[in-house]
């Protein structure tokens, strides 16, 4: 028994020499050159494309199994300019053999330098990348055995004891970006990416540089440990990158179960940096051109992600842009939807200054709006949103405003906001209003109150104009359908009212219309204080209906004078016609006034267009009234039409 035992371990220690000799000679004495052509053969017949290997082939089997090559090049499907698809330079790779035996796998070295890869797509659309391999036809071939059933995890894991990677690098790499559609051309070179201590046990090293159109780009890091059931567990994650010596970026945190059932809680942090210097970088302009040269310097984000492959969270996240400083918190789920909420608090904005400059488009706007594409709402009518927005303070159109607080509904496309509120000028505004999307033309209306606004700084702020005086009281009710500027004020209904209270009409001296004509305009006060006319209230109720404005009482009350308006305003053709009238106190005795008043009271015709509007005296209301005092000449009345329109410049619509 003992001879026939030794006889068989001898026998197996003779078939290892054997083996062991047959690993070390065929190498050495096997050509391995003469099977290239068909190497070369059955990856083009595989991949459908021009395959060479230029260069030698070498291989190696004990101890070290090993592949070397040089000079490898895949083609690029006829037509396309760039010949190469894939172009290697050398590539070497050595893994010991023995120990796979014991499946541990210790990699010598792998080495890639030099790989090419283009990406081009033809004026036609087409892209060398597409295609790759031989269309099969057929129907599929019946896989046989136990179908999967989902959820099933099956044993997981590596089929392997451990892992050892000793160097691995790619060296001088690049990536070229054709599109001959749209004239573009990107180029990643120099690419550099090396790996140490990979193992399953620990963490491994990650270092990666590369030059991005000629500008550097940096990534260092660590990943891990992967563990020998690589996609279960917890996967640690700590990189940083340096994106063109610009912006830095640094990301920690981890990956539980990437493979069954992923979820993620990872910080983000971009320390601050200049949006301007970046978009030099890139080489290109900002997306639109603020009105104030010296914003988008700076610009800091921090916050932490968390998900899943079903929800998405953001939290403590606090976002700064140049002075201003949001904080932010929102979560979306249902991605198909999607299903947001957030939260956003916001200290202080200027909006001013991010908006581009103002610039006269006026000839351009008619032939715009003929053009404008037409919208679709599909992703807004499966939305659901519920969102608040506080913003401490903001000027936007020179208006400063406070405790702006919005709060947003959304579901099936009908979007609620309700309330939006904000603090400005002394007083308070309140809104809140519907747009409803579930047709293809939007329907939207909405509420507005004001109360105990300053006309006469609002105006300043926003209008730049200095017209009117007093604190504004206001309630406006309107509703509108369609979702260009034409088709709203085409359908444009509602009603509402303005009134002011304790203030002035400032530029026009209502009550000098006792003395006469040219009283009445100020043209007797050049060198005095701007003519005023102060009142107690001033009244508008008003009307719209299909963007045409009516006011058919609107009164202005002044110890001296009582003024109506009525007519209308067709904000489609945006014309006027309006006719307003004083009416004049004989006197105000008990007030302290003895005195007779008694003077011309001049109706004022007002027509023409917004931008260019026509006022004139009513002549034949004048010659109808027993006047008293002078009646002017024909140059007179020219006189005060010409001044009549020099004071509507202050008014809203006076350009």
């Amino acid at each position: 028994m003992k001879k026939v035992i030794r006889l068989v371990l001898l026998i197996i220690a003779a078939l290892l020499i054997l083996c062991f000799l047959a690993l070390l000679i065929v190498p050495r004495f096997v050509d391995v050159q003469r099977y290239k052509p068909a190497i070369e053969e059955k990856v083009s017949e595989a991949t459908g494309r021009p395959f060479t290997l230029g260069g030698d082939l070498r291989l190696s089997l004990f101890p070290w199994a090993g592949l070397a090559f040089s000079d490898l090049r895949l083609g690029a499907p006829r037509g396309f300019k760039e010949k190469d698809f894939i172009a290697v330079e050398s590539f070497e790779f050595q893994v010991k053999l023995l120990p796979l035996l014991f499946k541990d796998i210790e990699v010598k070295r792998f080495v890639l330098i030099g790989p090419r890869i283009v990406l081009e797509k033809s004026k036609d659309g087409r892209a060398n990348w597409e295609g790759l391999g031989k269309v099969k036809t057929g129907a599929p071939a019946k896989q046989e055995g136990k179908e999967k059933v989902p959820g099933d995890k099956g044993k997981g894991g590596l089929p392997i004891e451990s892992l050892v990677v000793g160097t691995c690098t790619i060296e001088d790499g690049s990536l070229l970006w054709i599109d001959h559609a749209r004239g573009q051309r990107r180029e990643l070179k120099d690419l550099n990416l090396r790996l140490d201590e990979i193992s399953l046990e620990k963490p491994i090293r990650l270092s990666l540089s590369a030059f991005v159109e000629g500008k550097p780009f940096s990534l260092e890091g660590k990943l891990g440990p992967i563990g020998k059931k690589p996609g279960e567990g917890s996967l640690a994650l700590d990189f940083s990158a340096s994106v063109f010596e610009t912006m830095d970026l640094k990301v920690e945190g981890q990956v539980t179960d990437a493979s069954t059932r992923p979820s993620y809680d990872l910080n983000f942090r971009i320390e601050p940096f200049s949006p301007r210097k970046l978009a030099t970088a890139f080489d290109k302009p900002l997306p639109l051109t603020p009105a104030d040269p010296d914003v988008l310097k700076r610009f800091a984000l921090k916050v932490t992600v968390q998900g899943s492959a079903q929800a998405l969270a953001l939290k403590e996240g606090a976002l700064e842009l140049d002075d201003s400083k949001l904080t932010i918190s929102a979560n979306l789920k249902e991605f198909s939807k999607p299903n947001l909420t957030f939260d956003l608090k916001l200290d202080h904005i200027d909006l001013d200054r991010y908006l581009p400059a103002s610039q006269d488009k006026s000839g351009e706007s008619k032939a715009a709006a003929q053009h404008v594409e037409k919208t679709d709402y599909t992703p807004l009518r499966t939305l659901v949103v519920d969102g608040r927005v506080h913003i401490d303070k903001v000027k936007v159109k020179n208006a400063r405003i406070q405790d702006l607080d919005l709060k947003i509904r959304g579901r099936g496309g009908v979007m609620n906001v309700d309330p939006l509120s904000v603090r400005l000028y002394d007083g308070n505004m309140t809104s809140k209003g519907t747009l409803d999307v579930r047709r293809n033309t939007p329907a939207s209306n909405f509420t507005l109150q004001i109360n105990g606004v300053e006309a006469r700084p609002l105006l300043k702020d926003v209008m730049d104009k200095d017209f009117l005086e007093g604190t504004m009281r206001a309630q406006i009710a309107l509703a509108m359908t369609g979702d260009s500027a034409e088709k709203v004020k085409s359908t444009l209904n509602g009603k509402g009212e303005f009134r002011f209270n304790d203030g002035a009409i400032v530029g026009i001296d209502l009550a000098g219309m006792v003395r006469n004509i040219r009283s009445a305009f100020g043209m007797e006060e050049k060198g005095r204080e701007r003519p005023r006319t102060d009142f107690a209230e001033l009244h508008a109720p008003f009307t719209i209906n299909n963007g045409v404005f009516n006011t058919l009482n609107s009164t202005l009350l002044n110890p001296f004078l009582r003024v109506s308006a009525k007519g209308k305003a067709d904000l489609v053709d945006e014309t006027l016609d309006f006719r307003v009238e004083p009416n004049f106190v004989a006197s105000i005795k008990g007030q302290g006034d003895t005195t007779d008043r008694s003077g011309i009271a001049v109706p004022v015709l007002v027509t023409g267009t917004f931008s260019s509007p026509q006022f004139r005296p009513d002549l034949e209301s004048i010659i109808k009234k027993s006047l008293q005092g002078e009646v002017p000449d024909a140059s007179g009345l020219k006189e005060v039409e010409e001044k009549a329109k020099r004071i509507i410049k202050g008014l809203p619509f006076g350009k």
